[in-house]
Parts: structure tokens; sequence; C-alpha cells
């Protein structure tokens, strides 16, 4: 199994109680995934707050007319510094997000870092190189824009 790794950075001019508040609200994770997606909330287990245990449903559209059911457990948490969510059922063979937070001057630097595989041997290979690889990409940048706007990130 192939596996591929994506990590993503970002500085955010917030503390890292705002970082954390945000990022571990479940609800919060509709606001920063792109519209086409059609990523819908069906169930969240136990409180609003991301804990080691917590079962997170959802549909999202991979493809034009094509959804989704996707369930994500929360695995690991350490308060105001991280989180992890793992794919329990979906469309990937494997999916671990690690979701980092740090203080740093002039706010919270995140980091996004997912490792992910495809099912299907050389065909998710080559699904990845063709459209996948493009779009877990095109997911994370949708997420770095709309952050920088809701949290009025200054350009240097």
């Amino acid at each position: 199994m192939k596996i591929y790794n994506l990590t993503k950075k970002q500085t955010l001019p917030i503390t890292l109680e705002q970082a954390w508040e945000f990022f571990s609200t479940p609800e919060n994770l509709s606001k920063i995934t792109p519209q086409q997606m059609g990523f819908k909330i069906l169930y969240i287990s136990g409180n609003n707050k991301a804990y080691a245990g917590q079962i997170i449903r959802y549909h999202i559209r991979i493809m034009p007319g094509i959804r989704v059911h996707w369930v994500t457990e929360i695995t690991q948490v350490k308060e105001s510094y991280y989180f992890i969510d793992e794919q329990r059922f979906g469309p990937y063979a494997l999916w671990h997000h690690q979701h980092h937070f740090k203080e740093v001057q002039g706010g919270v630097e995140m980091t996004d870092e997912v490792n992910y595989a495809l099912p299907l041997g050389l065909l998710g290979r080559l699904a990845h190189f063709i459209f996948v690889g493009h779009e877990v990409n095109r997911i994370f940048e949708h997420r770095y824009k709309v952050l920088e706007k809701f949290f009025k990130v200054a350009n240097s």
C-alpha cells in the first residue's frame, strides 16, 4: 500500500486558546471545507469538543454525483496542543490527520499533517496521480485561504 503525506503550516494571528476553541469544535469543519464537497455532519458523539474516542459521521461528495459516508474517530487529544483524527469508514484505505498548534511570535502556528492511502492497489495509485492528490491539496489550500479571511491574516 502506497502511503501519501501532505503537510501544511499556517500562522494565524490568534491565541492558542482561540485556535483550540475553533479547531476542536467539529461543527467548524463545515466552515473550512469547500462548498462543492457537500459536506454535512450527520452525527457527533459526546459533546461539542474533541475528545479521545469521539466519533463523527459525515456525508461528502467526492465527485459530482458521488456521495460517500465517512466516519472518523478522534484518537488522541492534548488540549490546546494537538488532536488526531483517523478514518474508521470511508473512501480511503488509511486516513490519519494530525492537527498541531504552537504559540509563535504573532499568533499560533497551525500544522496539518495527513498520511493517507487509497484502496485498489495500482488503480488507486493511478487515481491519486490523476485526481485524488490534487483534490486533497486543493482542500487544504481552500482551508488556508478561508482561515486567512476568517482570522483576518495581514498579508506581508
